[in-house]
């Protein structure tokens, strides 16, 4: 492969020596756990709901499949190329979720689906992505430009997106949209007193929702007392980490999933807990954190605006929706129907996340002007040495 890389001048070769292989390789350690896990909790599920066992496996088969092919295909784009992508995408995204009020499928009260052959699709999760990257141009573009309205464009959009997102209604969704919003906000140098309000108008918002929308209220409130409401799915899933121990009962062993209406989707965690053990989940959570420190780390050598507000939005979104998933699954927050990226079952999941990695990656490959610096660095330090 070594040999490969240095010789090949192919799109794929030029690729191949420029992306991050350490995140590369650990999402395929993800998109390998979303496999196993399915194999092992969705069978049951589907048998639930009077379906065919491998109903799911299929599915999942195919959505991670393609979200691979997504990852690499995205993450060959220039700088311009993942611009291009987010300004369009977030216009697609923004009119889809527009459309679900309308023309959308009603699940549990609300309406983020659209009804397609074989699959419905959530338009919003592909907001997360685009908005962070079209925020990222927005913001950084104000600094090419005196009187580019920039930062007046982004709070437009985002308002558009507030709008729509409350109709539905999705909270949780607005809540991650709304962290990335303020993170990108604070890296371009926003007046800490701009988001200290920031932060307390989002606070006030979430107590508005705990009165004003009855799902919100009810979460809340048995997150908050444990005595109040039905604590089903949260009080079994923290007796299959315990069932699970240190190394767990074993591939196939595990009884969550038998119990669990969304064994496969929300709460995938705690089978990955039961059957495979804690060191098992630390593990997948140290997978979670290689990919956003290191895409972190990056941003310390680089001196592009945008390639610091976009990477920074991506990396806390994909870091957040990881972290809500399995703190949630483990009772350290009020519980939200939030997918575990590459892991949990979900096609629009998959792909946006897919869509997110490989932006992320297309921002963080090492460009000719890197190489360069670095081969003049490393000359130097051998000069020196021998100086020396």
């Amino acid at each position: 492969m070594a040999r490969f890389s240095r010789i090949d001048n192919s799109a794929l070769g030029r690729w191949w020596r420029s992306v991050d292989h350490v995140t590369l390789a650990c999402v395929g350690i993800l998109i390998g756990f979303g496999y196993i896990l399915m194999l092992a909790a969705s069978p049951a599920v589907a048998v639930r709901i009077g379906a065919s066992r491998n109903m799911f496996i299929f599915k999942q088969v195919v959505f991670l499949t393609l979200a691979g092919l997504v990852t690499i295909s995205v993450s060959m784009l220039s700088r311009k190329g993942v611009i291009r992508m987010g300004f369009i995408g977030s216009m697609i995204a923004i009119a889809a979720t527009a459309m679900t009020l309308v023309h959308g499928i009603e699940i549990k009260g609300a309406r983020r689906w659209i009804a397609l052959p074989m699959m419905s699709v959530q338009p919003s999760e592909f907001l997360k992505p685009c908005f962070a990257v079209l925020t990222a141009w927005l913001l950084s573009k104000r600094h090419e430009l005196r009187r580019f309205p920039g930062m007046l464009l982004a709070f437009a959009c985002y308002a558009v997106i507030l709008i729509l997102l409350k109709s539905q209604p999705d909270i949780g969704m607005l809540t991650v949209v709304t962290t990335v919003f303020l993170a990108q906000l604070f890296v371009d140098g926003l007046n800490l007193i701009f988001i200290a309000g920031a932060v307390g108008t989002m606070i006030a918002a979430g107590i508005a929702a705990y009165f004003l929308f009855p799902h919100v209220h009810s979460r809340v409130e048995r997150f908050l007392h444990p005595g109040v409401g039905d604590h089903y799915q949260i009080d079994t899933a923290m007796r299959a980490f315990g069932n699970g121990g240190l190394l767990g009962r074993g591939p196939g062993e595990g009884r969550v999933k038998d119990l669990l209406p969304d064994a496969h989707a929300d709460f995938v965690f705690a089978v990955a807990g039961e059957e495979y053990g804690l060191l098992i989940c630390l593990f997948i959570i140290v997978v979670f954190a290689t990919i956003v420190i290191r895409a972190l780390l990056k941003l310390l050598r680089e001196d592009d605006p945008f390639l610091i507000l976009a990477t920074a939005g991506l990396a806390t979104g994909f870091g957040l929706q990881a972290f809500v998933n399995m703190a949630s699954t483990l009772h350290l927050i009020p519980t939200k129907g939030m997918t575990l990226p590459f892991i949990s079952y979900g096609g629009s999941s998959a792909l946006s996340i897919a869509l997110t990695i490989g932006m992320l990656l297309a921002l963080t490959r090492q460009r000719v002007g890197q190489s360069r610096l670095s081969r003049a660095l490393t000359e130097t330090r051998g000069t020196w040495k021998a100086a020396v």
